[in-house]
């Protein structure tokens, strides 16, 4: 199955030219596609060695999927940690919004672009972590692009002016955001597929707990203080985060394989014979498989398009709360800034309420089902479909949230019913993040899975810019019960997509134009 890839190894393929690019990623695709009865863990070598190929011995204790489980996760929690800090530095960043106000003399509207600059920056990731992943593996974009964010976010609280301070952001977030590609394949190198509920669940809860939890901090460090401090303390907290990554291993195969052989030959010969690829080829590559092919399946992949467009809503409202939760709490509540702060803590709490969710689902659906192939000789190959079952679970839990936070924000309600209400919303929003970023894995093969998860990323974070833009305009037009109705009504009418991709996936896949997982065995398709 395709979920035995790592992402990261998937994006930063070597090609001897763009023009054989998908020459190659057919004939990788067609490889695989015919090899599904291999084992999870022999795939998750094979696929990622594609460029270095020396005889490997799958027993090998030290490679990474081998490791003892202390070692495996201390070598996932680091990088998860850093992805937790530079998501929560999207939002540490709001509380302070009046105070740059304030001091550069700016609308409301015109103070958030700061936030906005950075939560774009996080859609073009992977451009830069993946050609620095295929030179230097996980470690090199890992040890010199976080200082290199640490810096940046540092410069910010010196920023001169407000056109200074939104393009300091800017390469603050594009910088430290390479690793959250970069953590998907380290995920991969550690686990096989069978293996991965919880590491892949800890790993995804990271980052998106780090947006509830920015509001929580900056409220304290910036009270009283200016929002400078949101700055300084994002880079403090950045540069502890960083300083255990010096501890990690190398777990990126292509590249321990390729050091290896060119320690016992003196030279690294890449799978066809020829050179390694120039730079110039291989940053066109990246964009191929992270920019320009994921465009196309956004408009021309029906799984693509609704997952996309799914998880980008659900994302974006997750911003939009940034401005509609100090909306309210201000207005009805009369919370300070440290305490409206807490508020976000309802939506953390439904985040990690979604981790042991998720395991307990995918361990009753999809685990069920490969012990049972398993058992028959099937080498554990499950219809992708049944990866679905939280997303479509959780799916409930947005409209819940989102009218439950919206018509209980009353001054004769208290207000722990409102903080409440936004539980659910985080609980569901992390289930089906989570489910659907497996299933595009599982559903499509080699590279264009990758592809598929950068088209997901690129409208996700580009709709989490712009909605903090014009949410404290709805609410006050609409007012708080109807302006988180229509959000709410909005994840209503997309609730049915994983349900509707349940029942008929293998038909939609079947149909697609790009290479697909085409298992469906008899008891497996649902």
């Amino acid at each position: 199955m395709t979920a035995e890839v790592p992402v990261e190894g998937l994006m930063t393929v070597a090609t001897p030219g763009v023009a054989d690019m998908e020459k190659g990623l057919s004939s990788t695709v067609s490889k695989e596609s015919k090899e599904r009865t291999t084992s999870s863990q022999t795939a998750s070598h094979e696929s990622a060695a594609t460029a270095v190929q020396p005889e490997v011995d799958l027993s090998d204790p030290t490679l990474p999927v081998n490791w003892s489980i202390g070692k495996k996760y201390f070598n996932l929690l680091v990088p998860a940690m850093l992805t937790f800090v530079v998501s929560f530095g999207s939002s540490i960043y709001t509380p302070a919004i009046p105070d740059v106000m304030r001091d550069f003399r700016v609308s409301e509207t015109v103070a958030i672009l700061p936030l906005t600059t950075y939560v774009l920056s996080l859609a073009f990731s992977g451009m830069i972590s993946a050609p620095i992943s295929e030179t230097m593996g996980r470690l090199g974009t890992y040890r010199y692009l976080i200082p290199l964010a640490a810096v940046f976010t540092l410069a910010c609280g010196f920023a001169p002016n407000f056109a200074a301070l939104c393009i300091l952001r800017f390469f603050s977030g594009f910088f430290g955001s390479a690793t959250f590609a970069v953590s998907a394949g380290t995920g991969a190198d550690l686990f096989a597929a069978q293996d991965r509920a919880l590491p892949g669940s800890l790993q995804l809860f990271a980052p998106f707990l780090g947006p509830a939890m920015g509001p929580f901090i900056g409220g304290f460090v910036t009270q009283g203080n200016g929002w400078k401090w949101s700055q300084y303390a994002l880079t403090i907290i950045l540069v502890a985060a960083y300083l255990p990554v010096w501890l990690l291993e190398e777990t990126y195969l292509k590249v321990i394989l390729a050091r290896r052989q060119k320690a016992t030959e003196g030279a690294v010969i890449v799978d066809d014979g020829k050179p390694k690829p120039k730079a110039s080829t291989l940053l066109l590559g990246v964009l191929f498989i992270t920019l320009l092919r994921p465009m196309k399946m956004l408009v021309t992949e029906p799984i693509v398009i609704f997952l996309s467009l799914y998880v980008a809503f659900n994302f974006a409202v997750v911003f939009s709360f940034f401005g509609s939760i100090p909306y309210v709490f201000y207005g009805v509540y009369g919370f300070d800034r440290e305490m409206t702060g807490l508020a976000f803590l309802g939506l953390g709490f439904g985040c990690l309420l979604a981790i042991p969710t998720y395991v307990y689902i995918d361990k009753i659906t999809f685990m069920k089902e490969w012990h049972k192939n398993n058992s028959d000789g099937q080498s554990g190959n499950i219809a992708p479909e049944h990866r679905l079952w939280p997303a479509m679970i959780g799916g409930f839990g947005l409209p819940i949230g989102l009218f439950w936070f919206g018509w209980s924000a009353q001054k004769d309600v208290h207000y722990i019913v409102p903080i409440l209400g936004l539980v659910p919303f985080g609980w569901g929003n992390l289930c089906i993040f989570i489910a659907t970023a497996i299933y595009l894995l599982d559903t499509y093969a080699a590279l264009t899975a990758a592809s598929a998860i950068a088209a997901n990323g690129l409208l996700r974070y580009i709709l989490g810019a712009t909605f903090p833009l014009f949410t404290v305009q709805m609410y006050e037009k609409l007012g708080i019960g109807w302006a988180s109705s229509l959000l709410g009504f909005l994840s209503l009418a997309m609730l049915p997509i994983p349900w509707v991709l349940y029942k008929w996936g293998p038909q939609i896949r079947a149909r697609s134009k790009f290479e697909t997982n085409e298992i469906q065995h008899e008891g497996n398709n649902p």
